[in-house]
């Protein structure tokens, strides 16, 4: 996705923020592609996170706060949405029995719910967070949309970080590594700079 629309009018405000919202999702989709089904949902740090567990999870954040709290029940949500309170961790792996294909599905359907709230709406439209502290309430679409991009670039850096430690491969999208270089011998001097300059503070 290009990062600014070539000649014409400018974008419009709600085209910014999903033109930064859609490069997130895409690049949690891409850290996805050419791996197999351990890789892809085997834990990767102590708490659990692993890489389909950031989709799922961000298909119900977009679910989540573009439902309910702008008073809609969209088609397709997710139903261990309403159990989140008893397992706050449901969203954060596959179950065997739920497929990547399944959670890619649910994610894109949670974009096309988002993209319809945000295109259809007024910014200033003013709604409700169940969860949030009262003095976060009302809150405008404007402010969700905020929320929702910062949470999903946010798990956009941990599949990145995920990715590079399963099979070395990093960069932000398909199109745009957003990398100096992509010369091995290049990173390896550049890593032994770093841990040459650290070294000097080990006790």
């Amino acid at each position: 996705m290009n990062d600014r629309r070539v000649g014409g009018e400018p974008e419009t405000q709600i085209e910014t923020l999903l033109r930064y919202l859609q490069q997130a999702r895409e690049t949690l989709l891409w850290k996805l592609d050419g791996l197999g089904e351990y890789d892809v949902r085997r834990p990767l740090t102590p708490t659990g996170t692993n890489l389909l567990g950031l989709v799922k999870h961000a298909a119900g954040v977009e679910f989540g706060y573009f439902g309910e709290p702008v008073g809609r029940s969209p088609q397709g949500a997710p139903a261990w949405l309403d159990g989140l309170d008893d397992d706050p961790l449901v969203d954060m792996w596959a179950r065997s029995d739920e497929s990547r294909e399944d959670v890619v599905a649910l994610y894109r359907a949670a974009w096309a719910n988002t993209d319809a709230v945000l295109t259809g709406s007024d910014l200033g439209t003013r709604g409700h967070v169940p969860h949030w502290p009262e003095d976060r309430n009302p809150v405008t679409l404007h402010e969700l949309a905020v929320h929702v991009i910062a949470d999903t670039q946010r798990h956009a850096g941990h599949a990145d970080i995920l990715r590079e430690q399963l099979d070395g491969a990093v960069g932000y999208t398909v199109a745009t590594s957003n990398l100096p270089h992509t010369d091995e011998a290049a990173w390896r001097g550049h890593v032994a700079t770093l841990e040459a300059a650290a070294a000097q503070f080990r006790r």
